[in-house]
């Protein structure tokens, strides 16, 4: 047992907190300049930290050592714990208006995306349906994905960049590389399109979500509020049905989706 762990069960939090400190100052330092590298921020945030953490008789502490099973050494866990109060220091002292200057140099739809996932924290699929009932329609999932990507190109660049990235999470995927051009014409491609359009909104993102973007049914699941992984592998199993049936009438194969 680690002697600040001791003292902190012997209920002298006020030891249990010097010890502490004495042991991982260096580690807390090393985790915040992994986002900030001015000295004033990274004294302001360093104080930052020490009083969340001594906060409530180290109530932060406390809860990581009350944990019967730990999934994460101690040093992991702190780590987190720095990262998630540097970041919120950051939104903090910056706030909506100088994060929003950085989106003065995008396209208006890049601005939309930079609004709902970096500002309002929402998820890609969030604001992507969000994007589309209002105003934005006929855009379509990929060509969300390909604006997404180019939005975090952007604004993960620069000084602020690691802050941002935690603040909207990992960028998309990349596509995979696209097959050579067999000469498919235009039309088809247009009514798979229009196909795709057709669907439900829940049923188009659980299509794209689990074809295009490959994530898990689970992961799916959680997203679209559906009960479990069956109920998204029914769903899309049902919309490549409809998708299939359609494209016969339109004279396409099987095949073809």
């Amino acid at each position: 047992m680690d002697d600040w762990v001791a003292e902190l069960r012997g209920g002298r939090p006020e030891a249990a907190w010097d010890l502490c400190l004495a042991r991982y100052r260096r580690l807390i330092f090393s985790a915040i300049r992994h986002y900030a590298q001015d000295y004033d921020d990274v004294m302001d945030i360093f104080a930052r930290v020490c009083e969340a953490l001594r906060a409530d008789d180290l109530r932060r502490l406390r809860c990581y050592v009350d944990q019967p099973d730990h999934r994460a050494r101690f040093s992991t866990w702190l780590v987190t714990v720095v990262r998630h109060l540097t970041v919120d220091w950051f939104r903090h002292r910056d706030g909506r208006r100088r994060l929003s200057t950085v989106a003065a140099r995008l396209p208006p739809l890049q601005r939309r995306i930079f609004e709902h996932v970096f500002l309002d924290r929402r998820s890609h699929v969030e604001a992507y349906e969000l994007i589309r009932a209002n105003g934005t329609s006929g855009l379509t999932f990929g060509e969300f994905l390909v604006e997404l990507r180019a939005t975090y190109a952007v604004v993960i660049d620069g000084r602020r960049g690691r802050v941002l990235r935690e603040l909207a999470g990992p960028p998309p995927p990349l596509p995979p590389p696209e097959a050579a051009d067999d000469g498919e014409p235009a039309e088809r491609r247009e009514l798979v399109q229009q196909l795709l359009g057709s669907l439900s909104a829940q049923d188009r993102v659980a299509l794209e979500l689990h074809i295009v973007e490959e994530l898990p049914a689970e992961q799916i699941a959680r997203v679209l509020g559906l009960p479990n992984a069956k109920a998204v592998y029914n769903r899309v199993h049902r919309a490549l049905a409809v998708l299939r049936a359609r494209l016969a009438q339109g004279g396409l194969q099987r095949h073809d989706v």
